[in-house]
């Protein structure tokens, strides 16, 4: 189930809502029961029998979190650490080594995440007792199941120890709305918008197609902003959610492009997977505590680890091999005191993340050395026809055609609607405050105006298109 599908908005979000407040009446325990009765049902809408994988999960982390606190030591820590991990490994790297067949569970990235996050934290202490039906709820609860935010244990248990289903009713559900209906703006106007734009330059690349400069150029910078309002609109629909219920998430997205150096764009970008894989894997492999050549080490490794958390899939090894090479570099000039001007800082950032783009979206490395060449030139610049005529002094530089058969779709006006939709779609990137940055009285302009175009796409497309990190 979809958070921008029919059936969520107008079916189970309204139940869901109401049958937690209902439950509120009896008291905390019951309210939490009737949500981790509809976030198990949220989960098993999409495949009934990976509900048995998901319950085992929880079961058994919870076992072994009990058992950590009774004896503790490093054994059942491992333990724990082992049936996560090798779980993961089972369902999601097996067809990496040629093991194909296994099917891949909706949100188990995430969800494992959250485990391996509770047994750490309880055996360095940071955690107590916890009740099984806050557990539950901490692990299942449907905002952040299947794409997050991977929240801390520390952050939400204690929120839902506390819950009162009715306090601060009215105030919530205005403000969870707005940031859902914001969210799923961004998502069905803008996101899905500009897919139409970024898809076919990389399904050419995928079949070896030349593609021009123009076209290629079109289509990264069209998937670039494609993934941002996508991944942006998720969290911001997430946050609502959550908020709804009474609960709390801390901000995951914070306008990465604007980030002058790809240290900071880390900062902004899936901040808590950033802070994740920061504190659960590069400092305790040592981080920048014991030299240069470890700290390197540290941080390729975390990178690469982060890529191939993504998928099972060699491009995205190399796409965290890329920003963990970035951040070396960075490193580097921090360390010589190379002093970089802000502007020309944020432009070769950009200009560097969306060259990572390339292999993250591309069907492999071919077709991701054929979008490279497209992009630098290598395939000469092509433009309409009309337009050379227009000005012929362009057909000096490029080479008419009727259309560009790899944009959009592949009329002569393309390019044009391209331009202009990724004129909006930059602007609202870089110049504009984000979803947690604008007043109330910002987002209820941006509300009216986007609301039209939301309802359009909600009930006239043909399906709900899945948000992009549903496939990690």
């Amino acid at each position: 189930m979809l958070f921008n599908s029919r059936l969520f908005i107008l079916v189970f979000l309204p139940v869901a809502l109401a049958g937690f407040l209902a439950a509120g009446r009896l008291g905390r325990r019951a309210a939490m029961a009737w949500l981790l009765a509809a976030s198990l049902l949220f989960y098993a809408w999409w495949k009934p029998v990976f509900l048995l994988l998901l319950l085992l999960s929880i079961a058994v982390n919870f076992a072994v979190g009990r058992l950590i606190l009774r004896h503790g030591g490093r054994v059942w820590l491992v333990a724990g650490l082992a049936f996560n991990l090798g779980l993961l490994g089972l369902f999601k790297y097996a067809g990496l080594f040629g093991l194909g067949g296994v099917f891949l569970p909706l949100g188990i990235s995430f969800f494992t995440f959250q485990q391996v996050m509770y047994l750490v934290d309880t055996s360095r202490g940071g955690l107590g007792r916890v009740a099984f039906l806050d557990y539950a709820c901490f692990i299942a609860f449907f905002p952040h199941l299947i794409s997050g935010p991977i929240v801390r244990p520390s952050h939400i248990l204690p929120q839902f120890a506390a819950l009162r289903p009715w306090a601060g009713l009215r105030e919530r559900l205005g403000l969870g709305a707005e940031l859902f209906m914001l969210g799923l703006a961004k998502k069905l106007v803008l996101a899905d918008g500009l897919a139409r734009f970024a898809e076919p330059g990389f399904a050419a690349a995928a079949r070896h197609d030349p593609l021009s400069l123009i076209e290629a150029w079109v289509a990264l910078l069209a998937y670039g902003l494609q993934i941002y309002f996508d991944f942006s609109g998720y969290s911001d629909m997430a946050i609502g959610l959550a908020r709804m219920f009474g609960i709390e998430f801390p901000v995951n997205f914070n306008s990465p492009y604007k980030a002058k150096t790809v240290s900071a764009f880390w900062q902004r970008w899936n901040i808590t997977l950033s802070g994740f894989l920061r504190d659960y894997l590069y400092i305790p492999l040592g981080g920048n505590r014991h030299g240069e050549g470890r700290r390197i080490r540290n941080l390729m490794i975390t990178m690469l680890l982060g890529g191939l958390w993504h998928g099972a899939a060699w491009r995205f090894l190399l796409w965290g091999g890329l920003h963990g090479g970035y951040l070396v570099l960075h490193g580097w000039a921090e360390r010589v005191g190379l002093r970089i001007p802000a502007r020309l800082g944020w432009a070769l950032t950009l200009f560097c993340v969306l060259l990572a783009w390339v292999p993250f979206r591309a069907d492999g490395f071919g077709a991701a050395m054929d979008f490279y060449r497209g992009l630098f030139g290598g395939n000469g610049i092509a433009l309409p026809a009309i337009f050379v005529r227009m000005a012929p002094w362009l057909g000096h530089f490029v080479h008419a055609v009727p259309v560009l058969p790899y944009l959009g779709d592949a009329r002569t006006l393309s390019l044009p609607q391209a331009v202009l939709f990724l004129a909006l779609g930059w602007w609202i990137a870089l110049c504009l405050p984000n979803t947690q940055e604008m007043t109330r009285t910002r987002r209820h302009v941006a509300l009216a105006g986007s609301f039209a175009f939301s309802l359009q796409a909600l009930f006239f497309a043909p399906a709900a298109v899945p948000f992009l990190y549903f496939q990690f």
